[in-house]
């Protein structure tokens, strides 16, 4: 993994590209990012796309309980679509909180 020091642009490969694919910067401004920071990156970017995903299937939810409120068929249904809503809110809501917490701690990128 190797790192451009004048954009921050990551490049996953064995070796530095020639030319910066983001700004043009030559290969000599590049530089090697450490195992330990590579390793925590890579970790990351999994973890980051977890939650990306299980944010996406939030929204699925709330658009199914918003359905299921808006149907009203009875008191019981309401109860559980309503119930539904403000997990998925909520969750959602401590999704993003984890995200900054990871991208305050370096946790986003190298």
């Amino acid at each position: 993994m190797w790192k451009c020091t004048v954009c921050n642009f990551v490049w996953l490969g064995d070796g530095a590209p020639d030319v910066c694919p983001r700004c043009g910067a030559p290969k000599e401004k590049f530089e090697e990012v450490p195992a330990d920071k590579a390793e925590l990156a890579r970790r990351s970017a999994l973890s980051n796309c977890l939650h990306q995903k299980l944010t996406a299937a939030l929204d699925e939810a709330l658009a199914i309980a918003r359905a299921g409120i808006e149907d009203d068929l009875d008191p019981g249904c309401v109860k559980i679509f309503r119930e539904t809503e403000a997990f998925a809110d909520e969750m959602k809501r401590k999704i993003m909180a984890e995200i900054v917490v990871h991208v305050g701690k370096g946790k986003w990128g190298v």
